[in-house]
């Protein structure tokens, strides 16, 4: 796939996931911009980038922060930045019984996993539709669609992402914008370490390849979404688990 002389942003793009997204994407030959709330590991990404032959730069971003998503964007458009490719990456959030929340935590659950990517795409969609083109990749996650114990805002907050795909995909369709959605299952990131073995253990049991998705393998997902061959598609939701998940 060659994405050359396209600009892409990664949220989140400063580990798991989205640092593999970061890297895929600066291999096709697209100019990255390595968007995430942790400045070290971010710009050790970008720098990563460059060093296997791709173009990446760092930008700090915090989806939690409307004043963080609104300079972002504004700082891009000033420079005449106008996304190619917007790759929703950042997210996350602890496995909690609902009844043990604590409400703070449920605004910066939302905050991050629904609200943030969705002001963010809101701040840039107008100098992409003014552009005619462009590709936005939602990564949201199984739990958001057959729903996940321990999870339930996380997973409310990820189905919401899966709706709002679907219906600004129909929005923007005129503007040749596609937009869709990768729903990983459990992955091997820093998140993932930092669960209980049992329930790693339990985890890998009940997936049928038995193992944990590797950050490369959803990468692959969005590169599709990314790149041309997927110029028809739009409003689709792709679960990338194994097979541990198989609704429709």
């Amino acid at each position: 796939m060659d994405l050359s002389g396209q600009t892409a942003i990664v949220t989140g793009g400063a580990s798991g996931i989205g640092k593999a997204t970061v890297m895929k994407l600066a291999e096709a030959g697209a100019r990255v911009i390595c968007a995430d709330i942790n400045v070290e590991m971010g710009t050790e990404a970008a720098c990563q980038a460059e060093e296997k032959g791709g173009t990446a730069v760092f930008m700090k971003l915090d989806l939690t922060d409307d004043g963080s998503i609104s300079g972002f964007a504004e700082a891009l458009l000033k420079e005449g930045t106008v996304p190619d490719i917007l790759v929703n990456a950042a997210g996350g959030g602890d496995i909690v019984p609902f009844i043990k929340n604590d409400p703070a935590g449920w605004d910066f659950n939302v905050a991050l996993n629904y609200l943030g990517p969705v002001r963010l795409t809101h701040a840039l969609l107008g100098a992409m539709s003014e552009a005619g083109h462009g590709k936005i990749v939602y990564v949201a996650s199984d739990a958001g669609r057959v729903g996940s114990s321990g999870e339930s805002v996380y997973a409310g907050a990820k189905g919401g992402i899966i709706a709002f795909t679907k219906s600004l995909a129909r929005e923007v369709a005129r503007n040749h914008i596609n937009v869709n959605c990768v729903c990983p299952g459990p992955t091997d990131t820093p998140l993932l370490a930092s669960r209980p073995d049992k329930m790693r253990e339990a985890l890998i049991k009940a997936i049928p390849m038995h193992r944990f998705a590797d950050p490369d393998d959803i990468a692959d997902a969005i590169l599709f979404f990314a790149g041309g061959t997927s110029d028809y598609i739009t409003g689709q939701v792709l679960s990338v688990s194994g097979g541990l998940t198989m609704a429709g």
